[in-house]
């Protein structure tokens, strides 16, 4: 019994001063990652209707033709949203925190254009990513800044 003893205890012990295995950080500065997308009326419509913003210049030709914009254009926060899904299921992927965002809209985008939404690991420092990011259809920017976002469980190592 008291070998069973001693070796449960020296399991124990050694087993508390090891280091913890170091976790494999899967993300890089330069890193990118992207998504094309394409939204039309009915996106607007939904988007609309899920969050009360039924702005005329989202949803009305006739009065978006008043505007400076001439149509319909899609809403930013939207535009955004292509962004969150590149972070959250590409870069860093699954897991990953969205914790700040400054970004501009430097011009439309229209119903029917097709938006690339791109995202460049920009520094890591310990647990969160500064990531570039950009949307844009063909050489016109539709949206642009910087986003920080925790990463992922499996990735937060210190170097």
């Amino acid at each position: 019994m008291d070998f069973v003893w001693r070796r449960f205890v020296n399991r124990l012990c050694c087993s508390s001063i090891r280091a913890p295995p170091r976790l494999t950080r899967q993300l890089h500065v330069g890193q990118r990652a992207s998504l094309i997308k394409t939204f039309c009326s009915h996106d607007l419509e939904l988007f609309a209707a899920l969050t009360g913003d039924t702005n005329p210049v989202h949803l009305d030709p006739a009065y978006a033709s008043t505007t400076s914009f001439g149509k319909p254009i899609v809403h930013g926060v939207l535009i955004n949203g292509l962004i969150s899904a590149v972070l959250g299921t590409k870069m860093p992927g699954p897991g990953c925190i969205f914790l700040s965002q400054e970004i501009r809209f430097p011009a439309p985008l229209y119903v029917g254009e097709e938006v690339l939404a791109e995202a460049k690991v920009r520094q890591i420092k310990m647990l969160f990513a500064f990531i570039t990011v950009t949307c844009s259809v063909k050489d016109k920017v539709v949206m642009e800044g910087e986003v920080m976002v925790r990463m992922p469980v499996g990735q937060q190592q210190k170097d």
